[in-house]
């Protein structure tokens, strides 16, 4: 048991059910970048072999992506910082401009500039991964033209979305208090106060 001073000490930035959509679409996400990896390098796919078995778990955890967050809608928390994520306000802008410097300040609400446009450019390409996979699976669904472009946008669209994912990870594992926050849904207040100071009461 923490002692008060440190229960005192931390605040709440997430709550059960936004720690398992986070965990849920990660774990998901996670086995599309790893079978595609199988799917499209030869020496992961000689590594690993049982091609009809990577394709079905590729195609599986594709579809099944948009499912924690549809469950996570009936959370009213979620739809709250789905709200926040959803709008640009102007300290948003400071934090940009500061990003893009490397200098200044970076005032942040409970999402920063940089995470909001992480979010939208995701949500953005699940849609469109999806939407080609679903093309390219189901080959009777569209004439041959399209489901050639559709599997150029999904291989180059697959390969940007592994390079973001990556990017998103490094950011994360260099924050070990932002990483506390997703995994027990509390952080310390100092944190807060110095990484997104517009968020606080």
């Amino acid at each position: 048991m923490n002692p008060p001073s440190e229960l005192t000490a931390r605040v709440r930035r997430f709550t059960r059910t936004e720690t398992w959509v986070h965990r849920s679409t990660a774990a998901l996400m996670g086995l599309c970048i790893l079978t595609a990896a199988c799917l499209y390098v030869p020496q992961f796919a000689e590594l690993v072999g049982r091609r009809e078995l990577v394709v079905r778990l590729h195609e599986w955890s594709g579809l099944l992506l948009p499912a924690p967050y549809l469950a996570g809608l009936a959370s009213r928390a979620f739809r709250a910082d789905l709200r926040r994520l959803n709008r640009f306000v102007p300290h948003d802008r400071t934090w940009l401009r500061s990003a893009l410097r490397r200098s200044g300040p970076r005032p942040a609400g409970k999402f920063n500039a940089g995470q909001k446009l992480y979010a939208g450019w995701l949500g953005g390409a699940v849609l469109v991964m999806l939407g080609t996979g679903l093309l390219m699976w189901f080959t009777h669904l569209a004439p041959l033209t399209w489901r050639t472009g559709s599997t150029f946008v999904h291989d180059w669209l697959s390969l940007a979305l592994g390079i973001v994912v990556a990017g998103h990870i490094a950011k994360a594992w260099a924050d070990p208090e932002a990483r506390l926050g997703m995994r027990t849904g509390f952080v310390g207040r100092e944190w807060a106060e110095r990484e997104h100071g517009e968020w606080l009461p």
